[in-house]
């Protein structure tokens, strides 16, 4: 049974709180939050404990989630792996590439799992064919919504595109070489709206829009590879899929696209029940935090050119 604990209960933490609950070999014995109506709301829910500290909770458990704001990621997570604690960090990693790179040594000198919240690597849509992708030549992302109520700390590449960045660089397996972005800010004093294009050593070409100042919200992938067409929708689980075999001319009246519904799942649920698996097993996440580095890092590379 592992003692659990999550820092910062607010509109996406609240939900951790309650996956650490439910959860068979888990053992949530508290929640922290700066806001004390809030926490404890959350905490009398869920009929744990509540502190207005993290630090009260660093002897307590053995693994957190940490979902609060960017900038206290690195204070906060760097804590509870000093004290061997394993740690689910949302996105984005931290609030600079130099702080992402400490916790990420940290976490391998300490040997504690450390998780980066790219929750769109465990939707059932994503999950389903990811195994299809082999060697993509063209890769098209586009995610928008409007503007959050709940505001937002970092402008829309570090919010919205980073999942994005994450999902290609899952998909294509590589690093890219050249990285190339705009945006602009139309509701706050950062980028609201951004394109970029990824070109991989292997050829292939990724093209990712993220807005946040939309009238509607999708979430959308698109993989062309030879012989297959993939589109993938984040947001409904539907898909499509048209497969050529390998050497033939298809003719048009062949090509009949295969489309599918899936299960919508509990992608958050599934993250948890994946990072507490790995921390039992002494295994690596799905999400390393190489992974969320490597992310960051393009994502910086976008920024960089607004």
């Amino acid at each position: 049974m592992l003692k659990t604990a999550v820092i910062g209960v607010g509109y996406l933490g609240r939900f951790h709180a309650q996956k650490y609950a439910m959860l068979p070999g888990s053992e949530l014995v508290s929640v922290v939050d700066i806001d004390p109506e809030q926490g404890q709301k959350v905490a009398d829910e869920l009929e744990v404990s509540f502190f207005l500290d993290f630090h009260e909770v660093l002897d307590q458990v053995d693994a957190v989630s940490i979902v609060v704001p960017t900038v206290h990621h690195y204070e906060m997570a760097k804590a509870f792996m000093e004290k061997n604690i394993h740690v689910l960090l949302e996105k984005p990693f931290a609030a600079t590439i130099e702080e992402a790179k400490e916790l990420e040594q940290l976490s391998r000198d300490k040997n504690v799992c450390l998780q980066i919240g790219h929750l769109e690597r465990f939707n059932p849509v994503f999950t389903e064919f990811q195994q299809l992708i082999g060697e993509p030549k063209f890769i098209e992302n586009i995610r928008i919504a409007p503007f959050p109520k709940r505001g937002t700390d970092v402008d829309v590449i570090l919010d919205l595109m980073i999942h994005d960045i994450d999902l290609v660089l899952a998909v294509v397996g590589e690093y890219p070489e050249f990285v190339e972005g705009t945006g602009v800010n139309i509701i706050t004093s950062t980028a609201d709206l951004a394109n970029a294009r990824l070109r991989f050593p292997s050829g292939c070409i990724a093209d990712l829009t993220a807005s946040r100042v939309s009238d509607k919200a999708e979430r959308k992938m698109r993989i062309f590879q030879s012989g297959l067409y993939l589109s993938l929708d984040y947001g409904t689980g539907q898909a499509r899929k048209l497969q050529v075999d390998s050497g033939t001319a298809p003719v048009p009246e062949t090509l009949r696209p295969e489309s599918f519904q899936l299960e919508k799942g509990d992608a958050l649920l599934s993250e948890i029940e994946s990072f507490l698996l790995a921390v039992r097993e002494g295994k690596s996440p799905k999400v390393t935090a190489k992974d969320g580095l490597n992310a960051m890092e393009v994502a910086w590379q976008i920024k960089d050119q607004l």
